[in-house]
């Protein structure tokens, strides 16, 4: 017997209630939630004795793997759930299923790097832990979990359809292309927020612009018609965004949060190392499948 593993039931069925929840909110569903779990444990008893007891804070260990395999799977499934099965092993009341559901269909929106970083965040794991898992930088992580906050809160009150989503995006890529300001400013919210990344290494507006009419006038400015620039709808952070080009090479990714039929906030990121892996696929095989610069 491994005296390693001798743990009272108490932390065993508190550590185990813990990476189901993690999971669940991840994945969307408890029957993933539960392989997923699974699957931790059985990679833990796969470590070798003298490894498993140099892990000083097991559950540490095991919350930072169930992350990363749930970070895979939605990764596999390109965006929200992995599955909708419903499972009846537990019956919350009326108010609690509905108010579930409407956080998960809110959560079901995001990128599985906001969501895993939103989630994770929640359930109280550290900056440097889950950083890891998403395979960004702390800051990085801290810009996630903010856009995620911002757009769930934006979701919970008016939520909209990727149906939706896309007419509204491809709205604004006409009025972009035409230069057509009041156009674009009416398929703005009057409270729009435009946040504009450029990570010191490039001459962007430093701030957030308020307003329809001061964040389309920013949009027209930035996507101005000049010669080999040119503007396109693609898959960004799991949602229809905007892909900038000058020339060949990537100059801005524009992700949208559609509410209400209106966009609701606009993250535009022009940081060149943020862009480097849409850069990088250009030399292997053109633009493909959206991902989060």
């Amino acid at each position: 017997m491994d005296r390693g593993d001798a743990v009272p039931i108490a932390e065993l069925l508190e550590e185990r209630r813990f990476l189901l929840e993690v999971a669940n909110w991840m994945l969307g569903n408890l029957a993933d939630a539960e392989r997923v779990v699974g699957e931790t444990y059985l990679r833990w008893y796969e470590l070798p004795e003298a490894v498993r007891r140099g892990i000083t804070v097991p559950r540490s260990w095991l919350a930072k793997t169930a992350g990363a395999i749930c970070l895979s799977w939605l990764a596999l499934s390109g965006r929200g759930t992995v599955g909708h099965e419903e499972d009846h092993r537990t019956r919350p009341t009326d108010a609690e299923e509905e108010a579930g559901r409407i956080v998960l269909d809110a959560l079901e929106s995001l990128s599985p790097a906001e969501r895993a970083a939103f989630v994770l965040d929640a359930f109280g794991m550290a900056p440097g832990m889950v950083a890891d898992i998403v395979g960004r930088t702390e800051p990085e992580v801290a810009e996630l979990t903010d856009r995620a906050r911002q757009w769930l809160r934006v979701r919970r009150s008016q939520p909209t359809t990727p149906q939706q989503h896309d007419a509204v995006v491809h709205a604004v890529l006409r009025a972009c292309a035409a230069q057509d300001g009041e156009r674009l400013a009416s398929l703005l919210c009057s409270d729009v927020i435009a946040f504009f990344d450029g990570g010191g290494k490039v001459r962007a507006l430093t701030g957030p612009v308020h307003g329809s009419r001061p964040v389309a006038d920013s949009l027209l400015t930035l996507l101005a018609g000049r010669p080999r620039t040119g503007l396109t709808a693609q898959s960004v952070n799991g949602r229809t965004g905007l892909v900038a080009r000058y020339g060949c090479q990537v100059a801005a990714v524009i992700s949208l949060d559609v509410a209400d039929d209106r966009v609701a906030q606009v993250w535009v990121t022009l940081n060149p190392d943020k862009l480097r892996s849409w850069n990088r696929r250009r030399t292997h095989g053109g633009p493909g499948s959206g991902r989060s610069p």
